[in-house]
């Protein structure tokens, strides 16, 4: 049952994810998905009983500032499809939680099994709602990415997404060993090495340049999950060794 409800729950990140990367610039969309770390290092406490300093609580509000820069509100250039991006990464990051909870009686192949199966079940149920309903076109950019009828893909494009179902089962699999291994917290903060490529394929594939907010914003939420990481790293360093470390 945690299986199968973990595995719909990644379900539903996802596809907020791509919606939110229908309408908003690359760079944004992945730059606000990174706050999963810090809503995990949060959630670690309440859900699994990690114990959560007041330093790591205080870098989820740096995180937070960061997305308050890179959204602008008031500035008139609000777009909701952010919200898609926040609520995914929320969603992505209890689900990674529930990895670690169950990790201990779940292989990390299984979760990947059941979050594939996930996939493909929810897509069909997803894509034969809105075909029965009738819907097919949309005024906004990710409602119209929702219920875009399906089509055959042509050769290339089959090649390309079954490209990227290898990609994503080998990263499920090494995400959730990792997570069954390592204290959540820790293991969130090297997610972070996926915002610096999102910038250079926005460029390369869509010509997207990143607005200056979008970089500070970026940079604020990478350091408040790098400062975490720090704070969590000397909690756990034993008395001695704190006491001989220069920094």
């Amino acid at each position: 049952g945690m299986l199968t409800v973990r595995a719909f729950i990644q379900f539903t990140s996802y596809t907020m994810y791509y919606l939110a990367i229908a309408a908003l610039p690359l760079a944004d969309a992945v730059a606000l998905y990174f706050m999963a770390p810090l809503f995990i290092m949060v959630l670690a406490g309440p859900y699994l009983g990690e114990r959560v300093s007041w330093q790591t609580l205080a870098t989820v509000l740096i995180g937070l500032f960061g997305v308050l820069v890179m959204l602008r509100p008031g500035a008139g250039l609000f777009d909701w499809a952010a919200l898609l991006s926040l609520g995914s990464a929320a969603l992505y990051g209890f689900s990674q939680l529930m990895a670690r909870k169950i990790g201990d009686t779940e292989s990390s192949t299984v979760m990947a099994f059941y979050q594939n199966g996930a996939y493909l079940v929810g897509a069909a149920v997803v894509a034969g709602a809105f075909h029965l309903a009738g819907i097919t076109h949309a005024v906004h950019p990710s409602l119209e990415f929702l219920v875009r009828p399906w089509i055959w893909p042509t050769l290339p494009d089959f090649l390309k997404m079954a490209a990227c179902g290898f990609v994503a089962s080998a990263g499920m699999i090494l995400l959730s060993q990792a997570y069954r291994m390592a204290p959540a917290n820790r293991v969130a903060t090297f997610e972070y090495t996926g915002i610096l490529w999102s910038p250079l394929w926005g460029f390369l594939f869509f010509a997207e340049v990143p607005r200056s907010t979008t970089v500070i914003g970026a940079a604020l939420i990478i350091g408040a999950g790098l400062l975490a990481l720090n704070t969590e790293r000397r909690k756990n360093v034993p008395p001695v060794l704190a006491a001989a470390d220069p920094a």
